[in-house]
């Protein structure tokens, strides 16, 4: 099985998940809650609604069954796949007001706070806690900087997936099966246009569009090339780059014209109505469709990007330990919940992602997320800039304010130039 690596420092070589079903020891408990300590616990995050939502719901609750001493305190601030949450949380790391633990993106994202002496090492705890020899030691690695580990992972998303409603597919005479190419993409849009859907691509705010402009960059230029753009070893600047985007902005053309006043979940129900046919979008969108109620390849269908087919483009939602969190012992609570197979069955199965743990049982799991272990362990990995494993904060906001641009003044050769610019 071919892999690749790309963000300088965090090399990614192999991220295989295992199928076995406990600890590894017979028994699924966390043993936390084992430390002496008591108060609320502040965990900041994005997770606000839907399957999000319903995952911190599952991880809270086994929290409170595994660490019955602490009380949860709900710090999410909603908006922007984490946007807003992110300048709330500077600004409090800022002022020396952490909260006891926040979200953060596995990889290129957990530089910025390691770099800014904002995070506590957890090496030490995680052989506490039995983690080392539970995650995997690629994905360790991706969180790990001068030997030292600085999250707990949560899980691992995929990016590249587009949700489609069959029955808009089938009325269009259109294949509910995924297109080859992004060129095939287009002619699909082309025929639903005419078949009456005149957007049949539900685009929401500028991130999303980062997104969707990564699957074109990925399919474009291919695995290799496409994790290249975060190390310097594949041109910003180059013609393959361009044809990229000039695909990028055909695609746009078939998309919705309100997308900067949407979130992701708005887009979402463009296509479940009946409205669009397609939204390119991390799995946590199968979270929100079982939660709504959705039954899968009846209600919805899924699949790689159109090119994409055979890569996985990665993503790990993962917790930290600030230094000057008010609540130490609370937080390595909820830390070793996180890391526990108890707490990532609760969250995950709710979510819509996959664990991270090496010891997952796919019978837990339903339709969507059995084909994704599947997918983690035999396909090419590329990274994800939208959601942080590519590369820091900067690049990233940098990235969506182009892309926003792009979206109102079509202009490639400026978004070429900006895209340029934000890689440095």
């Amino acid at each position: 099985m071919r892999r690749t690596s790309a963000f300088a420092g965090l090399a990614i070589a192999g991220l295989l998940l295992a199928a076995c079903g406990d600890d590894g020891d017979g028994t699924e408990g966390t043993g936390a809650g084992t430390g002496e300590g008591s108060g609320e616990v502040e965990v900041f995050t994005w997770w606000t609604e839907g399957g999000e939502k319903a995952g911190l719901d599952g991880l809270v609750a086994t929290f409170e069954e595994e660490c019955a001493d602490f009380e949860f305190v709900n710090g999410a601030v909603a908006g922007g796949a984490g946007a807003n949450a992110k300048q709330v949380l500077a600004s409090r790391l800022q002022t020396n007001d952490p909260p006891d633990t926040f979200q953060a993106h596995a990889g290129g994202e957990l530089l910025d706070y390691i770099n800014a002496g904002q995070l506590e090492g957890l090496s030490e705890r995680y052989e506490q806690w039995g983690l080392t020899d539970s995650i995997s030691a690629e994905l360790l690695e991706a969180i790990t900087v001068d030997g030292e580990i600085y999250s707990v992972p949560a899980n691992v998303h995929r990016a590249n997936v587009v949700w489609a409603n069959p029955t808009v597919l089938e009325e269009a005479g259109l294949s509910t099966e995924a297109p080859a190419s992004v060129d095939d993409w287009l002619a699909d849009l082309e025929t639903l246009r005419e078949s009456g859907i005149q957007a049949p691509l539900a685009v929401a705010v500028d991130w999303t569009q980062t997104m969707l402009l990564e699957a074109v960059l990925l399919a474009e230029l291919g695995t290799d090339a496409f994790n290249g753009l975060w190390d310097g070893s594949t041109d910003w600047g180059s013609a393959e780059v361009t044809a990229a985007l000039e695909k990028y902005g055909q695609l746009l053309e078939y998309a919705n014209d309100d997308r900067a006043s949407l979130d992701w979940p708005d887009a979402v129900n463009k296509v479940t109505a009946g409205e669009a046919a397609y939204h390119l979008m991390g799995d946590w969108t199968a979270g929100k469709m079982d939660a709504d109620g959705l039954t899968p390849d009846e209600d919805y269908v899924w699949w790689p990007a159109p090119g994409t087919d055979g890569v996985f483009q990665w993503l790990a939602d993962s917790f930290v330990l600030p230094v000057g969190a008010p609540n130490p012992a609370g937080t390595e609570c909820w830390l070793e919940v996180v890391g526990s197979y108890d707490g990532q069955k609760e969250f995950n199965t709710k979510k819509g992602s996959i664990p991270a743990r090496t010891d997952t049982d796919p019978a837990d799991y339903g339709p969507y997320l059995q084909s994704a272990l599947e997918d983690w362990g035999s396909s090419e990995l590329a990274f994800s800039l939208a959601h942080g494993s590519a590369a820091p904060i900067g690049w990233i906001d940098a990235t969506n304010s182009a892309v926003g641009q792009f979206s109102s003044s079509g202009d490639v050769a400026q978004l070429q130039q900006q895209l340029e610019a934000a890689a440095g």
